[in-house]
């Protein structure tokens, strides 16, 4: 199986410090199956290639017994994997180059933000979908995309095509999302995969399909097609590239987007009517400017400030989002995140760069583990408290448990609470019930109001309810927002 990148853009052999691999070295990688080697046909000014060589081994593919056809005992001695690019070469491709693919480099800081004029050739990989599929899935991600159907055997042109196509694809794009790209579709191409899939591919998939996956005209096929059609596994997928709410496994190294929106809302579809009644292009629908998780955590880091909040706890902080956002505004004095899971924490941690963090910063840090549903005396003596899509987690039994320890045990001055619309669910695409699998119950704009207006007046706070996002016209908005304030005379 054979890779080449080219980039034209002087000095071309900026290219080596892009994906960490000196142009003057051949190297070699060793791989479950078989060996990958990186070397660069040309290297100069003007033009640099480097080509990523994956040769199999024959015996290590027949011991991890290919999944290409439904005769096991059969493929493992019998299919294309030696030959066409596959599963077998994203692999190999996102273990060799995994920093690039991440957009790091530490000896040229500034590189990998370039988009470069790259040019990217693949001989033969197998197309289930032709060479129409193939423009589908990369033009609209800014490819020139130059696909041939391959011949049977090229003697006997009346045996007609073969599944193959050659593939060259030419644009200005980062060498990272180039990278990605090719990850993520090659096995969507091929419509298989080499190794077993397990719930863990739905991160990958989530990760390397940063800043566009979510606005793919054809996300619903890539999705299914990359986590082989194992429904549940799909759905999962598009709830979280949708947003849908929770921001699990985000800005892990090398970072991750935030979710957002799937489907387009009716905004979207006014703009885009409006853009063809003035003949403009409305191909592909409109991308919100800001995920709704940015905007989410915008609306809670606003109102804090406007609240006068000084020392701020994070309750069901999950991997340190909201807690990473206040740290990085000295205002906040204190800042304290609590979840009931370790693994979370620790990945908070690790994100937050806990170990390496300056001591004037992590002073005012504090990160422990507790449950919401019983009293805690490290909760008390902070000016707010945010419970940021945290409520829908808990079974609507304990909730009356963590009001009390909230609303009545903590008694911040202030509590922002946000928590997903379900009327405006039916504005997602694909999704069929509750936006997360682990959500308890989501509530109506009339249900929440309800519920934030009874807490408020049982426990002596007042409260505003906020829309968050788009404020749809007949159902709201996706995340509604409860700002309490505790009455001075309580």
């Amino acid at each position: 199986m054979l890779l080449t990148i080219t980039n034209t853009a002087r000095p071309a052999t900026d290219l080596g410090f892009l994906l960490h691999k000196h142009p003057g070295r051949v190297q070699e990688f060793s791989q479950s199956s078989g060996t990958a080697t990186v070397f660069y046909p040309e290297a100069d000014e003007e033009r640099c290639t480097a080509a990523l060589l994956l040769e199999i081994d024959p015996v290590a593919l027949v011991r991890s017994r290919g999944k290409g056809s439904p005769d096991f005992s059969l493929s493992q001695y019998v299919n294309d994997r030696p030959y066409a690019a596959s599963s077998l070469l994203a692999v190999a491709l996102g273990d060799v180059f995994r920093t690039a693919r991440a957009g790091r480099c530490k000896a040229r800081p500034e590189l990998p933000d370039r988009a470069l004029p790259l040019e990217l050739r693949l001989p033969a990989l197998p197309c289930r979908g032709g060479p129409d599929l193939a423009r589908r899935l990369f033009e609209p991600l800014g490819w020139e995309v130059e696909a041939r159907a391959l011949p049977l055997d090229s003697a006997f042109p009346e045996w007609g095509e073969s599944r193959y196509v050659g593939l060259a694809l030419r644009g200005t794009v980062r060498l990272a999302d180039a990278l990605n790209h090719l990850y993520v579709l090659l096995p969507v191409l091929d419509d298989g995969k080499h190794y077993w899939i397990a719930p863990d591919e739905v991160d990958k998939l989530i990760r390397a399909g940063e800043g566009w996956l979510r606005g793919h005209p054809e996300r619903g096929l890539i999705t299914r097609r990359y986590l082989g059609r194992r429904w549940t596994l799909a759905r999962t997928a598009l709830a979280r590239l949708a947003e849908l709410g929770d921001e699990t496994e985000e800005h892990l190294e090398p970072a991750l987007a935030e979710d957002a929106p799937a489907g387009a809302s009716a905004a979207d579809e006014a703009a885009a009517a409006e853009a063809e009644a003035a003949g403009e292009s409305a191909a592909e629908p409109a991308v919100p400017a800001r995920p709704l998780s940015v905007r989410r955590r915008e609306a809670v880091l606003a109102r804090l400030e406007e609240l006068g909040a000084v020392s701020v706890l994070d309750l069901g902080c999950g991997q340190g989002e909201l807690v990473g956002a206040l740290l990085s505004r000295p205002r906040f004095a204190r800042v304290a995140g609590m979840d009931v899971s370790p693994l979370a924490l620790a990945i908070a941690a690790r994100k937050l760069r806990l170990d390496r963090m300056p001591d004037a910063k992590r002073a005012r840090l504090t990160l422990f583990q507790g449950a919401l549903t019983y009293t805690d005396k490290r909760l008390s003596g902070y000016d707010a408290a945010v419970l940021m899509e945290v409520v829908e987690h808990v079974d609507p039994p304990r909730l009356a448990a963590l009001e009390r320890v909230v609303f009545g045990h903590a008694r911040p001055r202030h509590v922002i609470v946000t928590t997903p619309n379900i009327e405006y669910n039916v504005r997602y695409e694909f999704l069929t019930g509750l936006r997360h699998p682990d959500h308890r119950f989501e509530w109506t704009r009339a249900e929440f109001a309800a519920w934030a207006g009874r807490v408020a007046a049982e426990h002596g706070y007042q409260v505003t309810l906020e829309p968050v996002g788009d404020d749809d016209p007949e159902v709201g908005p996706p995340t509604q927002m409860g700002v309490f304030t505790r009455d001075q005379r309580s």
